[in-house]
């Protein structure tokens, strides 16, 4: 059984910048979702939405672009917009477990209002050919949720369903519930693909053997604190290669260039580097030292020099 690596989108991080970079030094992922387009209420896609899913900012890649809502009208305007750049799928995001999302009842706070998921689907669905996919936590406040909400999916042409492996409440704090998970595929029709905590070769091997009906994996957090693991995974390796360091540092400069154009000021490619160090500490020796020397790099020639110690030293093991 051949097996498909996704990228899961993660706002903030996994951008057009990021994917093209990710797939030229590391490779591995077959197919890279794009972070959410949200509209809050207006008919008007943002800036950064758009230059995101332009086709001429991912001609290497297969991405499919993501809609964040709790409304019909806005579902179709974006089905409007993706499908005249030519993509032919939209996911809805159900997963998202933040409060400012979720206190407005979308992302995983939509997941126990299956009504209005219901009409929502029969009106996509009844006014737009576009292929319609998911991605989904099992709930909000319990794992149950989910299992009012599969019987209507039922009813849909669905394309797949990504499922992340927590409830909402939980962020991405504790475990993942993979009984919660194996009820999901108990009682669907659709497709199912694996989401959370996909953080290594042997965490890998142990879902898919927990697992061996899902040939779909979704690696969201651990792509980025692990940039090799998608290539080692379809290798069937653990081992990294000889120049591992060498070539996290090329794709970190790519990156930190590409954002430094894009972004105005010091303050704002400080916090953009913070965010990834926070997922990129993960692969060094002393995680929380490494975070902390990027940290207190205060200005950008101080936060070179850090950057410059840390992938030397790193290279010297």
């Amino acid at each position: 059984m051949n097996q498909t690596l996704l990228s899961s989108p993660l706002q903030g991080f996994t951008d057009h910048k990021f994917r093209n970079a990710f797939n030229h030094f590391f490779g591995g992922i077959d197919t890279f979702y794009a972070p959410y387009i949200r509209l809050n209420g207006k008919l008007i896609i943002k800036n950064s939405y758009q230059r995101d899913i332009l086709p001429e900012n991912n001609t290497e890649l297969t991405v499919i672009p993501q809609i964040m809502t709790n409304d019909a009208d806005e579902f179709l305007f974006v089905t409007k917009y993706v499908q005249e750049l030519g993509y032919k799928e939209l996911n809805w995001n159900l997963g998202c477990p933040y409060p400012m999302v979720t206190k407005q009842g979308m992302g995983s706070g939509l997941i126990s209002d299956f009504e209005k998921i219901n009409s929502i689907l029969h009106k996509v669905h009844n006014e737009s050919d576009i292929i319609v996919s998911m991605k989904m936590r099992m709930g909000y406040d319990t794992p149950d949720e989910i299992l009012d909400v599969l019987p209507i999916l039922d009813t849909y042409p669905i394309k797949n369903i990504a499922i992340h492996a927590r409830i909402g409440k939980q962020l991405y704090k504790g475990g993942t519930n993979l009984e919660a998970f194996q009820k999901c595929l108990d009682n669907s029709k659709h497709k199912m693909y694996y989401n959370g905590d996909i953080t290594s070769v042997a965490a890998y091997k142990k879902l898919k053997k927990r697992f061996p009906s899902i040939d779909h994996w979704m690696i969201g957090r651990g792509l980025i604190a692990d940039p090799f693991l998608p290539s080692m995974i379809k290798a069937d390796t653990t081992e990294y290669p000889k120049n591992r360091f060498a070539v996290f540092n090329e794709f970190h400069d790519r990156i930190f260039q590409e954002y430094d154009a894009a972004l105005s000021g010091p303050t704002p490619i400080k916090m953009k580097m913070l965010g990834f160090w926070e997922y990129f500490s993960q692969s060094f020796d002393n995680p929380q030292k490494t975070f902390k020397k990027i940290k207190k790099a205060g200005n950008v020639k101080n936060y070179a020099i850090a950057v410059d110690e840390i992938f030397k030293e790193a290279r010297s093991y």
